[in-house]
């Protein structure tokens, strides 16, 4: 009798183990894509869950792809300003993919191109250092600031990418900053992609950023 009562015990106590564990399992979070960017990720001057990133969380849903995306962009944010804040973002979401979106405002302001690289590079490096694979989106310059300038900008993305192993979307505005009338997809400070430009702007992102998401 003893005997039996032992092995009730271990039956039961071995369900109980498996009781607690399948919850667990169930209950882990979907890996996260961490955004990082400013006004054009941050939907500035759009309604709300109109812009790419939002856009981006539609076409995981509808790709059936297991990832949540957390947009941590912040109209007006530098490179500089990314840096400071993507340690305890990192340490927050524990990322499995990063997405830089960052370098347009660095220009805009006339900061040194070696410090936008040096930013983007350690934003980079950070990133893969706590597990997560990394996304650059390019930035190019308008015409009138030099062909010289905007070269040594556009040159910044690539740079980065090569030296610290990171995917790498060329140029963010593909299709709607580059079209025969630049201001047709802008909004009225021709500054600000518009609600028609983000589907583009997602779609620029979406070859890339597949290739790091996890399959099934």
């Amino acid at each position: 009798m003893e005997g039996i009562l032992k092995l009730k015990r271990r039956h039961f106590n071995v369900l109980a183990l498996a009781g607690w564990a399948a919850p667990t399992l169930a209950q882990a979070p979907a890996p996260a894509i961490l955004v990082v960017g400013d006004s054009l990720s941050a939907e500035y001057g759009l309604k709300r869950g109109t812009g790419w990133v939002a856009l981006l969380e539609e076409r995981l849903k509808r790709e059936k792809v297991q990832a949540r995306v957390v947009n941590a962009s912040i109209s007006g944010d530098t490179t500089s300003g990314g840096r400071s804040r993507l340690a305890a973002l990192l340490r927050q979401h524990k990322p499995a993919v990063v997405v830089i979106e960052l370098g347009g405002n660095d220009a805009l302001r006339g900061l040194p191109n070696h410090m936008t690289r040096d930013n983007l590079a350690a934003m980079a490096r950070s990133s893969r250092e706590a597990g997560a694979k990394v996304l650059l989106l390019g930035m190019e310059m308008p015409p009138n600031y030099g062909a010289k300038y905007a070269q040594e900008f556009r040159q910044v993305f690539t740079t980065v990418a090569q030296a610290e192993k990171a995917a790498l979307v060329p140029f963010f505005l593909k299709g709607v900053a580059d079209t025969q009338d630049p201001t047709a997809l802008f909004q009225s400070d021709r500054i600000h992609p518009n609600e028609q430009a983000q589907p583009l702007m997602r779609d620029n992102v979406w070859p890339e950023l597949r290739k790091l998401l996890p399959r099934g």
